[in-house]
């Protein structure tokens, strides 16, 4: 995730967009037009997540929303690629998601429309209903999956299960719709770090994204902070553990032609590529920075940019 891009703080300087900070993105979205439908996100209780504690979840009003794209359409926008923010739009009903799309279609004409969303918000779609919302425009889910493994998910109050990401991952596929899961290298400790890394490839196999990535766990309030709030022992990984555990969960992936990153400003090893073309390729580029730490290019602390 990353703040608001550039070319929206310029949007604001001419057009009041009612933006209500702090507002979050993918780093794929940065040319996105970022159109806030709701506020917060309506779980929020994720023992690792710090983006929408200042925010009560909130849907924002569609009249508000309308007057905001009739503006900008108006003053000739064009948005070709559009993002609905906050960090749950797709919690929103599919008739107010449908009626949305409608309005960017009429308006833009946008190449795609993608949005945040959590697995039982999609679990709580049909089939039919998320086939209607790709036809109508909704091409890309992002999903923080952060871990596969139940008792790692249990203990940072993720409110999923496996099964139940793996259900919601299952029927976009099904619905056509493409999604880009997260992976939280970091989250389980030294304590679960093995069966977080196992149970998560197993879990991106199953899942097969289109769009894979891994990002390391961050503590913005510091680390004692973080383990309050988790559900047991939290040990801290070094850069090494952080490492291992990544170079075990890429060597237990099983996928075919997923696009990974390992970009993300909180990575200290920067890989990017296909899986499972480029599988090899990272596992050494991993196994050498373990066994080379002077040597590999890693970032540090103040080139990871949190």
């Amino acid at each position: 995730m990353e703040t608001v891009f550039l070319l929206t703080r310029f949007m604001i300087m001419f057009y009041p967009i009612s933006y209500h900070e702090p507002i979050f993105r993918p780093p794929s979205e940065a040319l996105s037009l970022i159109l806030q439908v709701t506020l917060g996100c309506s779980w929020n209780k994720c023992a690792f997540c710090e983006m929408y504690k200042s925010k009560n979840f909130k849907v924002r009003n569609e009249e508000d929303v309308f007057s905001e794209i009739d503006h900008l359409k108006g003053l000739n926008f064009r948005a070709k690629k559009l993002f609905l923010a906050d960090g749950d739009a797709f919690v929103l009903s599919t008739a107010k998601l449908l009626r949305l799309l409608e309005k960017l279609n009429s308006s833009f004409n946008p190449v795609r429309v993608s949005a945040y969303a959590i697995a039982k918000n999609i679990n709580n779609k049909s089939l039919e209903e998320l086939i209607k919302l790709k036809e109508a425009g909704l091409k890309l889910l992002y999903i923080g999956i952060e871990s596969g493994d139940d008792e790692v998910l249990r203990r940072i109050h993720k409110g999923e299960t496996y099964n139940s990401t793996l259900d919601a991952m299952l029927k976009l596929n099904e619905a056509g719709i493409k999604s880009s899961v997260m992976i939280l290298t970091g989250l389980g400790g030294e304590k679960y770090f093995e069966q977080h890394a196992i149970n998560s490839a197993k879990l991106v196999s199953a899942a097969k994204p289109e769009f894979l990535s891994t990002l390391v766990l961050s503590h913005p309030f510091g680390v004692n902070h973080f383990i309050k709030q988790f559900d047991g022992e939290y040990i801290e990984q070094k850069v090494n553990g952080l490492l291992e555990e990544l170079e075990l969960f890429i060597k237990e992936t099983n996928l075919e032609n997923t696009v990974f990153r390992s970009d993300h400003a909180s990575n200290y090893l920067v890989l990017k590529g296909f899986l499972s073309r480029d599988k090899e390729e990272f596992l050494r580029q991993i196994r050498f920075a373990i066994e080379n730490p002077g040597k590999a290019y890693l970032r540090d602390e103040w080139q990871r940019g949190l």
